[in-house]
């Protein structure tokens, strides 16, 4: 499995709920998003692969306020409304790695991937912004 992979994917889900997301169908809208997202990654083919994703996805939404609160915290002359959709998407599920999954990432592990993720779908400043922010948050 490749965990980077895996990782790619549930930011695409996250970042397609950020859009599509019916609270009163919470399930449907997750699990659709999940199972888009990992059907359109002929890689990923394991049982362990989407239940990464599965658990990533669903830990990340199920925490959500806290997670959106960590990183409200942590911004300056910033609301997280007015944050790219992918930067926030991207924040919020290394946030969820960081603060949420057990046993824990690496800090190290997961700041280096949300950059690499910001630097692909984010713009020129993204990687910069992701990094000072999850810095931040890490301390």
């Amino acid at each position: 499995m490749s965990r980077k992979l895996a990782r790619e994917v549930a930011f695409k889900a996250l970042f397609q709920l950020d859009f599509n997301f019916e609270e009163d169908r919470r399930e449907e809208s997750e699990n659709l998003a999940i199972e888009t997202m990992f059907d359109d990654e002929p890689r990923l083919t394991s049982k362990r692969d989407f239940a990464y994703v599965e658990g990533s996805v669903k830990g990340t939404r199920a925490h959500l306020e806290d997670i959106d609160a960590i990183i409200t915290a942590h911004l300056k002359d910033w609301t997280l409304p007015r944050i790219m959709a992918a930067d926030r998407n991207i924040l919020r599920l290394a946030v969820y790695e960081m603060k949420f999954v057990e046993p824990a990432i690496p800090k190290g592990v997961v700041i280096n991937e949300a950059v690499e993720l910001a630097k692909r779908y984010g713009t020129d400043d993204s990687a910069r912004f992701v990094n000072g922010i999850l810095e931040s948050i890490s301390k």
